[in-house]
Formats: C-alpha cells, sequence, structure tokens
C-alpha cells in the first residue's frame, strides 16, 4: 500500500484504530466491569465490605484501584525502551498489533471471573488488558504526526476520538441490552451476560484493528537496523531524554499534563464505582450515564477542536481545565438523599462528556504539534504515554488512599480539583 501523507484514506484508517480499541475504556474500564466487579466481590466479602487476597483483607475498591496502578506503572517502565527499539527498526505497526493482541485476549480472558476462587483471573487479566491497551496507544499515537501535517492534526485527532467514541457506543448499547434482557437470549446465569460482553469488547478490538493494520505503513523512514537494536533503542531513548530537557515549551506542556492527567483518567476510571458505591445508583442508570458521556464527547471533540483553530490550542485547554475543576466540586457536594439525585448525576455525566472529548482530543494534538523534527515519533509519544501513566498511578493511589482513611470517595474527587488547577497554572508557561 503507498504511504501517502496527509491522505484522506490514510487519515480514515489510522482513525479506525479508535473506533476498535476505543471499547475497551468504556466497556472494560468504565462502565461494565468495574460495576461486574463491584457486585461480585460484594457478594463475597466479609462482614467488614472487604475480601481476602493474598493474605490479608482488602476493600476491593482500593484493591482494585492498586491493580490498575500496577498496570499503568509496568506500561510506564517498558513503554518508553520499546518505543525506542521501535523507532530504531521502524517497527511502530509490529508493536501496535502485538499490544492490540495482548489486550483483546485479556480482555476476553476476564470471561472466567466468577466468584472468589477467580479474583485472581479478574486481577491478573485486568493488569494485563490494561497493558495492552495503553502500551498499543503509544505506538499509534506516534503515527499522527506521521500521516498528517500540523494544520491537521487538531481535526485528525478529534476525528480518531469521535471514531472511537461512535463505535464504543454502539457496543455498549448492545451490551446495556444484552444485560437487561438476557431471557430474549435464553441466558439464565445472571453473570453469563456481562462476561459474554468482555469477549465481545476483544472480538471487536482485535477484529476492527484489521482496518487500520491494511494501510498504515511500517517503515516509513525506510531504516535498516543492525542486530544489536535492544542497546540502539536505548541509546535513541537516551538522546530523546537530552533534548526533552531543552524543549521548554515541551517540557512545560508535560507538566501541566500531568497534573491534567490524575484528574481526568481517575475521574474516568472510578466514575462507574462513584455512582454506584457513593451515590447508590443503579447498574442501569450507571450505565446511562456513561452512554450520555460518550455521547456528549463526539459533540465536545469536534466544538473544541474547532474553538482552537480560533483562540488557540492552549486557551481552549484552559478553558476545560476550570470546567474539570467544576465537575469536582459538583461532585463533592452531591447527596445520595437528594431527591432525582439521578438527574443530577445526569447533569454532571454531559458536564464531563463535553470536556473529556475536548481535553483527549487537544492534549494528544497539541503535544504533536510541539515536537521537534524528529524521525523519533514512538519515543516522543512514549514520554507522553508514560507521562500519562504515571500520572494515573499518582491519582489512583491519592483516590485510594484518602478513600481508606476517610470513608468517602467524594473526599478523593474533591482533592483531585487541586490537580486541574496546578495544570492550568502550568499552562501559562507554554505559548501558544
Amino acid at each position: 500500500m503507498d504511504f501517502e501523507k496527509g491522505s484522506s484514506k490514510l487519515i480514515r484508517a489510522w482513525a479506525f484504530y479508535d473506533w476498535a480499541n476505543s471499547v475497551y475504556p468504556l466497556v472494560i474500564s468504565t462502565a461494565i466491569f468495574p460495576l461486574y466487579y463491584s457486585s461480585i466481590t460484594k457478594a463475597f466479602s466479609n462482614i467488614d465490605g472487604n475480601v481476602f487476597f493474598l493474605g490479608s483483607n482488602w476493600n476491593p475498591t482500593t484493591l482494585y484501584d492498586y491493580t490498575l496502578s500496577l498496570s499503568f506503572l509496568l506500561v510506564a517502565l517498558i513503554s518508553p525502551l520499546l518505543s525506542g527499539i521501535a523507532d530504531y527498526t521502524g517497527n511502530k505497526l509490529r508493536f501496535l498489533k502485538f499490544f492490540c493482541l495482548l489486550g483483546s485476549f485479556s480482555v476476553m480472558s476476564l470471561f472466567f471471573f466468577r466468584g472468589e476462587s477467580t479474583l485472581w483471573v479478574a486481577l491478573l487479566f485486568t493488569i494485563l488488558a490494561s497493558i495492552g491497551f495503553w502500551g498499543s496507544l503509544v505506538f499509534y499515537n506516534a503515527y499522527l504526526p506521521e500521516i498528517s501535517y500540523p494544520d491537521q492534526q487538531d481535526r485528525v485527532s478529534a476525528k480518531g476520538f469521535i471514531y472511537g467514541y461512535s463505535g464504543s457506543v454502539i457496543l455498549l448499547v448492545f451490551s446495556l441490552f444484552l444485560i437487561q434482557r438476557p431471557d430474549l437470549f435464553n441466558i439464565n446465569d445472571p453473570t453469563l451476560a456481562p462476561r459474554l460482553t468482555f469477549v465481545f469488547v476483544g472480538l471487536w478490538w482485535i477484529g476492527f484493528a484489521q482496518v487500520t493494520y491494511r494501510r498504515l505503513p511500517n517503515n516509513i523512514f525506510k531504516k535498516k537496523p543492525d542486530n544489536n537494536y535492544i542497546w540502539k533503542g536505548f541509546v535513541e531513548l537516551k538522546l530523546v531524554l537530552k533534548s526533552l530537557s531543552k524543549l521548554t515549551r515541551l517540557k512545560y506542556f508535560l507538566i501541566s499534563f500531568f497534573f491534567l492527567s490524575i484528574g481526568v483518567q481517575t475521574i474516568i476510571l472510578m466514575a462507574g464505582i462513584f455512582g454506584s458505591e457513593e451515590l447508590g445508583l443503579p447498574t442501569f442508570n450507571l450505565i446511562l450515564t456513561i452512554l450520555i458521556i460518550q455521547l456528549v464527547a463526539i459533540f465536545g471533540a469536534f466544538f473544541f477542536s474547532r474553538l482552537s483553530t480560533k483562540i488557540g490550542n492552549i486557551s481552549t485547554l484552559k478553558i476545560t481545565l476550570l470546567i474539570w475543576g467544576t465537575v469536582c466540586f459538583i461532585a463533592f457536594i452531591l447527596d445520595k438523599n437528594l431527591p432525582d439525585i439521578d438527574v443530577y448525576f445526569y447533569v454532571l455525566a454531559i458536564i464531563l462528556g463535553l470536556v473529556l472529548g475536548a481535553t483527549q482530543t487537544l492534549t494528544r494534538s497539541t503535544y504533536s504539534k510541539l515536537l521537534p523534527e524528529t524521525h523519533d515519533h514512538a519515543i516522543y509519544f512514549s514520554f507522553y504515554d508514560v507521562t500519562e501513566k504515571l500520572a494515573i498511578v499518582f491519582g489512583m493511589f491519592i483516590f485510594g488512599f484518602l478513600l481508606s482513611i476517610t470513608g468517602s470517595m467524594q473526599n478523593s474527587v474533591l482533592a483531585l480539583s487541586i490537580f486541574f488547577l496546578l495544570a492550568f497554572i502550568s499552562l501559562f508557561n507554554v505559548k501558544s
């Protein structure tokens, strides 16, 4: 397949990977699996609400937090070196395929989590699925400056997220229908319907990824590596790390991105459990809320990408950060005893969805625009990815720690607003 930078066919093929893999963060990370995990662990928890694992009693939510944190830490450790190897050898596509395969099959393996005896299945494959998803994103995002020109990148990044939000909504709606009406499918086991959705996610992910594979080039710069590629990959990594210290705008953007990601990713990962445990909302309402977020995020990605062309990426990001801080405050003051608490949660979901699409789109495209002229896109994007993963580890730890000492998720959510403020301040050092 001929490589033509900026072509609509190439851009659509690239964006289609968002369509393929976005079912993971929606169905697995945000919607169905956290709620399924919460209900299953609640069934075998002791009188104090704890579960027994590896010789100790754990709060199930805290255990889940720490499991995800471990996966993000592992990604943060391995992705820079792997990216160095990928840039040196020119094999980004092969790495993308590997992590996609790891993630999709790990997600399908969650099917076997049914109770206390299989708790290890839930935790192990949560780690591996997370590594697969976030590992693949390093190499996927690294293609952005290679398949599009700078003046295209805001819209191309937005196109990817719009594809992702749209595709994931389709599968979520089907999953919701399956869970709510298992009788139509002759399903009597109450755990079978949600477990089947995990299989569908994996098949959707690996299946639609083939569209991307057919058009993305593997070795754009025609590199011819020697056999000592691991050491050369490490050397490549050191050179990029050294250059980062001299790129002031890029450095301050990564600092802001770190603080921003603490808040954004923690909220995304814990939204479902927050609604279930803290506000007492039923599963259907929670999944409907997440569906609203996805639909509004499509509009948010489109609207804010257009706004950025008028006022600039940095100014637009500042606006989204102010809104994120407002989201945290609203979540803090919500009381499950309020009449129509579900309506308040839906309103919060609309606000969150609006800025979620905007933030994810603009951070990716802004970072791409700030990169120097280079062939080492995978390494540079690995630092983007590492920043995000370390932020998630930190954010999940803070969330879980505050939950363990205060007994309230609302205190944890309020604490996240501090990080949005720090991100806002850091952006003043990044000139538009």
